[in-house]
């Protein structure tokens, strides 16, 4: 890409890169990571004329309760963060069996798609369920408002 001097750098973060919820750090951490390494990438491969492109999906109809929901009752849904270990998991598997709970997955290979044909992409693509509206409360309304939120979606 450097040699052509062109190229798109597409990388697969997640809402939860500018979200946060309870029990998700070790999934959080890694889209933050993914988020700021982008955007650091972006600035180095500028020069080169490489865009590097971060899709932020939302909820997603995927596999991924069984990848976040059952370790996590696992682990904590007996002990002291069995209330909000049930609740969580009550909430994600609500928005998977519900029609409307999550977006399917074209949703996030069509974004991929715009993205990759934009002749001038956005750095960043928020799409599927919950992302915008979920990272739009979180940079405008702050910290603990989203905290009462997260709070509220749980109890």
């Amino acid at each position: 890409m450097r040699e052509k001097q062109a190229g798109k750098i597409v990388n697969v973060s997640s809402a939860a890169g500018k979200i946060h919820v309870p029990l998700g750090a070790w999934y959080i951490a890694t889209k933050h990571a993914l988020e700021g390494w982008s955007d650091c990438l972006r600035l180095e491969t500028k020069p080169f004329n490489i865009d590097v492109i971060i899709i932020e999906p939302g909820a997603i109809g995927t596999e991924f309760n069984d990848v976040f929901v059952e370790p996590m009752l696992k682990r904590s849904g007996q002990g002291p963060y069995s209330t909000i270990a049930n609740a969580i998991a009550k909430f994600s598997h609500d928005s998977q069996t519900n029609p409307n709970g999550s977006s399917p997955p074209s949703v996030i290979a069509n974004t991929i798609s715009e993205a990759i044909k934009a002749r001038r992409p956005q750095t960043r693509y928020a799409a599927g369920k919950f992302a915008k509206p979920m990272m739009f409360v979180r940079q405008w309304f702050g910290d603990r408002f989203f905290d009462g939120l997260l709070g509220r979606m749980l109890s």
